[in-house]
C-alpha cells in the first residue's frame, strides 16, 4: 500500500437509503468538490482514485445504501502556496446549504484559482454535520452573469439539491435587459444541444434609447437548464441582451459593460428541514440607472 502524502486530499460520503440499487458513476456526480461533474468521476474511477467500503471501485460498481464512499486524490490546493482572498456575499447559510451572490466576471468553477468554488470555505461556516465535505456549488451562471447561487455543504446535501434540479423543483428566476421591440410575454422553445428547452418571460418596462432605439426590462423564468439557455433565447427571437458578446448583433454589442443578465432569486422546499427558501438578489445598479420600475415578488 503506497503512503499517502502531506499533500493527498480525502473526501468521504456516506451513502443513504436508496429505493433501488444505482451505478456509483451515476450516484457519484456531485457528491465530491473535486470531482464535480459526470467526466471527472469516471476519470477518477479509472485512476483508482475512489473506494467502496474499502474495495477500489470501477464504472461497474453499483451502490445499494450504506456503503462509505471515500476519494483519494492530490489536492491542488494543498500544493499551491498562494492563498485566495476573496470576499463574497452569504444571502443564506445553514448546516446543509448556502445561497451567496456571484458578482461578474468571475467563473464558478473550473481550473482557474480565482473561482467561486475555491472561495466558498472562507467565507462559509463550516457544517457541524457528520457528512460535511468541502462546500461546492451545485449549478452554474455563466462567467459574466451575476446574482444568486446555490451551494451544498455537506455530501448528502449536494446528492439531495442535484437532485431538486433535476426534478425541477427549484424556481429561478432571472432579470436581463434586451435590445429592440418585442412581443408581450411568451414561451420561447427550442432546441439546445439536440435538447427541448424553454424559457418563459415578461416585459416589466421598456424605454427608449439613442443607440439601441429599444432597451426592456425582462423577467425571465427557465423551465429547463440548458447551456446559454437565455442568451441564446433571446438571441433567437431578435432582442439579445445588453452587453452579450456572443449572442448579440454585431452592430449592437455594448463593450466593456457586461453582460446585463441577473440570476435574481430562488424558490425551493428545503430537502432537510422542509422550510420553504426564497433567496432574492437585488438588481445591480447598471440595471436601476436605466430603468425605474419596482421588482416586486
Amino acid at each position: 500500500m503506497h503512503k499517502k502524502s502531506a499533500n493527498t486530499a480525502i473526501e468521504t460520503h456516506v451513502v443513504p437509503k436508496l429505493s433501488a440499487p444505482m451505478r456509483l458513476q451515476d450516484y457519484g456526480v456531485g457528491i465530491f468538490s473535486r470531482v464535480p461533474t459526470k467526466s471527472a468521476l469516471k476519470k477518477a474511477l479509472k485512476k483508482q482514485q475512489i473506494t467502496v467500503n474499502n474495495s477500489i471501485a470501477s464504472t461497474a460498481t453499483f451502490i445499494s445504501g450504506g456503503e462509505t464512499i471515500r476519494l483519494t486524490m492530490l489536492d491542488d490546493k494543498v500544493i499551491s502556496k498562494k492563498k485566495l482572498i476573496f470576499k463574497l456575499k452569504v444571502l443564506f447559510e445553514d448546516d446543509y446549504l448556502a445561497v451567496v451572490r456571484k458578482p461578474a466576471g468571475v467563473l464558478v468553477s473550473g481550473n482557474k484559482f480565482k473561482t467561486i468554488a475555491n472561495a466558498l470555505s472562507q467565507n462559509l461556516k463550516p457544517s457541524i454535520l457528520t457528512t460535511i465535505t468541502a462546500p461546492q456549488p451545485v449549478h452554474r451562471l455563466d462567467y459574466a452573469t451575476t446574482g444568486v447561487l446555490l451551494v451544498g455543504k455537506t455530501s448528502n446535501s449536494i446528492y439531495a439539491l442535484n437532485k431538486l434540479f433535476e426534478n425541477k423543483e427549484i424556481k429561478k428566476t432571472y432579470y436581463a435587459v434586451t435590445i429592440g421591440n418585442m412581443k408581450p410575454g411568451r414561451t420561447i422553445s427550442t432546441t439546445i444541444d439536440g435538447k427541448a428547452s424553454q424559457s418563459d418571460y415578461q416585459i416589466l418596462e421598456s424605454v427608449p434609447s439613442k443607440r439601441f432605439n429599444i432597451l426592456n426590462l425582462v423577467k425571465l423564468e427557465p423551465k429547463t437548464g440548458r447551456r446559454h439557455q437565455l442568451r441564446k433565447h433571446l438571441s433567437s427571437i431578435g432582442n439579445p441582451i445588453l452587453g452579450d458578446m456572443m449572442y448579440g448583433k454585431e452592430n449592437l454589442i455594448l463593450k466593456g459593460k457586461g453582460l446585463y443578465l441577473h440570476a435574481y432569486s430562488l424558490k425551493f422546499i428545503h430537502p432537510f428541514t422542509n422550510e420553504k427558501i426564497y433567496v432574492k438578489a437585488e438588481l445591480p445598479k447598471r440595471f436601476t440607472k436605466i430603468f425605474v420600475s419596482n421588482i416586486i415578488e
